[in-house]
């Protein structure tokens, strides 16, 4: 029987459509959906390898355990029971904190994970989590609560109306966007310079964005913060800032007062930018119809990331492009996650209401910077880390110091993984708890439409019936859940699994119905979930709208331009802006800085056979000048040291780097025994995180600085 289904994609942030042809149970053609409005057809390699993860050999479908005969299948009662019984046991002997959490990036792409992993966490009661938050956005989702009120209150490039976009550290040619959902961003860059605007790229790297920006400047790692407050010097010294009723003018003064110290001339020493497009490019900002500086993970993985993603928005704001169209702009959802009295409202934030026992590093929402994570576990003491519960992750490959979190992982009394891999961070639990695939659940975009540059609306339902026995991941967490409760208050537990008649989609139709465009609020469009269902290509919502102050969720409904709680930071600032004027030379000469490409944008996605064609990608660039300076030729096996590690990895000469600084791909490291993902195993690969370092963080926000790692680079002998 032929069918013909279209769904999104949920591998990246991107939510593309997707029409997927369908013949006798097998999926024999995959094509970017064109009737779907946002992403109008556009389907990157990704989404076609949706049919890889299904039928997978190496995925795990039913619970394993850890025995001495090596990894054995037991069935779903046992195991959820045995969990139970051991958490519970181990948290009344050392407290709730002995357990700990870490929630991957893939869980972000999964409703059911989110929605019904929450409520697990919430029952464990432990201050112990993480996530990958604390390895990448955390310094924007901190500044939106610090700024506007909310966490989720993230700015938003109105790509499709600006004249000017600034980028930093952002490659969304090969991330599709990232806090940006965006679709077919090649064609909306473009569309930038067909309607007479400019794009330009600050990157130490000319990315595959900045290939066909307008304009392309090298910067040294670590330093875009300078760059900005020198931006910000040139717009008020130039009066080049516009008026603005939501900001306090004392705010305005202090921020004055501050940038005054970062001239053009001394910030050009520091960056390699020079003073004359410093000073131009704040000219061409201020001055266009509309324009909007964006920064990512390059900006947000440095020792100054919290002040890096405030001075973005404070460029937004003091050159009137926040809230405007073109500008920086916010989003409102079908499901909103960000309105007072919405039925899904999440947490608007919270920040260093407590610390890590160790190092006294701050919370964010609840949660700990990740780099605290391998230190909880092998410091002794109240309080230690004894259990781990992983999601949807593999922080061995993605966190920093992952050899030191590795051999941390070797302590533990407990490690359960809810994943369907064998992996290297899962290799090391007693328990893999494996729930079904994206073909096999249906899913609603959560956090994406918070992100998206348009509002848009689609239900994904799924493809395939899971095979007999197979459990999705909020089954999962809500057995389990259910369990240690009973286990909790002393009652025996059910030898059958244990169901609940709320489901993800029950909840998405509440809120849905309930939000901004449901009928619970006289909207004309009656959003529901049966609607989505019968919508197949999803619902065009329109583009950005200006939404303040209604949606500014500060207590004196005014932009907080200058928080007072940044002031705290400032000292370190210009300590390390007088050491980067006088810098010396280091016996680690050489800065390293990650890149992402479009076919892999999370390790698992190593084991997708198409997703790793071409060729081989676990390079470390280098530029011409420095390969000639070291004797190395291209292709040639070196040594890269770091202060905590070391690796040898071959060398791809480019002049597409900044001299002095090497990148290395993120996500690879698949040469340690004991996995079983065959594909990603013959691209193993090496790990940059064996050479970034835990203890060098950003010191405001406790987000890892993993940008700019010093190195050096050491000549194999022949």
């Amino acid at each position: 029987m032929d069918q013909t289904h279209f769904r999104s994609c949920n591998l990246c942030e991107a939510m593309c459509g997707l029409q997927i042809e369908v013949k006798n149970d097998t999926i024999v053609g995959f094509k970017g959906d064109s009737l779907d409005s946002f992403s109008r057809g556009h389907i990157c390699p990704k989404g076609p390898e949706l049919k890889s993860l299904y039928e997978d050999p190496d995925r795990l479908k039913y619970p394993i355990k850890k025995t001495k005969n090596g990894w054995e299948k037991v069935t779903w009662v046992n195991a959820l029971s045995d969990i139970a019984n051991q958490i519970v046991t181990i948290q009344s002997k050392y407290g709730n904190d002995a357990v700990a959490i870490y929630n991957g990036n893939p869980t972000v792409h999964n409703y059911g994970s989110m929605l019904f992993g929450q409520r697990f966490v919430s029952r464990i009661k432990s201050k112990n989590n993480f996530s990958a938050t604390s390895v990448d956005q955390l310094p924007h989702q901190l500044l939106s609560y610090l700024m506007f009120g909310h966490q989720l209150l993230v700015p938003i490039p109105d790509i499709d109306r600006t004249q000017y976009f600034l980028i930093l550290g952002g490659n969304p040619f090969a991330s599709n966007g990232s806090l940006m959902t965006v679709p077919d961003v090649k064609k909306r860059l473009k569309a930038i310079q067909d309607r007479g605007g400019k794009y330009v790229v600050i990157d130490p790297r000319k990315t595959e964005t900045a290939e066909h920006a307008d304009e392309h400047l090298f910067i040294k790692p670590g330093t875009d913060v300078f760059l900005l407050l020198s931006l910000l010097n040139i717009i008020f010294e130039n009066k080049l800032n516009k008026p603005n009723s939501l900001l306090k003018e004392n705010d305005i003064q202090s921020i004055q007062i501050l940038v005054k110290e970062f001239s053009p001339e001394d910030v050009s020493k520091i960056t390699g930018i020079s003073k004359e497009s410093i000073e131009r490019i704040a000219f061409e900002f201020a001055n266009a119809s509309s324009a909007v500086c964006y920064g990512r993970v390059g900006v947000s993985t440095q020792e100054f990331g919290a002040l890096c993603q405030w001075l973005i928005n404070v460029i937004n704001i003091v050159t009137g492009n926040l809230d405007k169209e073109g500008g920086a702009m916010f989003t409102l959802p079908a499901v909103d996650l960000v309105g007072e009295g919405s039925v899904m409202r999440s947490s608007s934030g919270s920040f260093n209401t407590f610390q890590s026992r160790v190092r006294k590093l701050p919370e964010f929402n609840d949660e700990l910077p990740v780099s605290a994570l391998a230190e909880e576990i092998l410091t002794e003491g109240e309080g230690q880390i004894r259990v781990l519960v992983t999601s949807a992750g593999n922080p061995v490959l993605s966190t920093p110091n992952g050899s030191k979190l590795e051999k941390a992982l070797t302590q533990l009394d407990l490690m359960v993984s809810f994943d369907f891999y064998l992996n290297e961070t899962t290799k090391h639990a007693h328990y893999i708890l494996p729930p079904t695939s994206t073909l096999e659940h249906d899913h609603y975009d959560l956090i994406f439409n918070v992100f998206a540059v348009r509002n848009t609306a689609r239900y994904n339902q799924p493809l395939f019936p899971p095979e007999e026995g197979m459990l999705h991941d909020w089954e999962i967490f809500s057995d389990l859940t259910k369990r240690i409760e009973l286990r909790r208050s002393g009652k025996e537990l059910p030898t059958e699994l244990i169901k609940t008649k709320l489901t993800p989609a029950s909840i998405i139709d509440h809120a849905l119905k309930s939000g901004p465009y449901g009928a619970k609020n006289n909207s004309d469009i009656q959003m529901s979930l049966e609607l989505l269902k019968n919508s197949s290509h999803g619902i065009d919502l329109g583009p950005l709208k200006k939404s303040f102050p209604e949606r500014l969720y500060t207590n004196d409904k005014k932009i907080h331009l200058y928080p007072d709680i940044l002031e705290s930071d400032i000292p370190r600032l210009k300590t390390k802006f007088k050491e980067q004027i006088n810098v010396s030379q280091s016996m680690f000469p050489y800065l390293l800085i990650g890149r992402r490409h479009l076919r892999n944008n999370n390790s698992w996605m190593h084991n997708l056979p198409k997703l790793m064609t071409g060729k081989p990608r676990c390079t470390m660039m280098v530029h011409p000048d420095d390969a000639i300076q070291l004797g190395i030729t291209n292709n040639e096996e070196v040594i890269v040291e770091s202060k905590v590690g070391q690796l040898k990895i071959p060398v791809e000469i480019t002049d597409e780097l900044m001299k002095g600084v090497v990148s290395i791909p993120h996500g690879f490291g698949h040469n340690r025994s004991g996995t079983s993902q065959t594909i990603a195993t013959q691209f193993s690969g090496v790990s940059i995180n064996d050479l970034t370092d835990d203890q060098i963080i950003d010191e405001f926000s406790g987000n890892a600085a993993f940008s700019g790692i010093q190195v050096k680079i050491i000549k194999i002998p022949s």
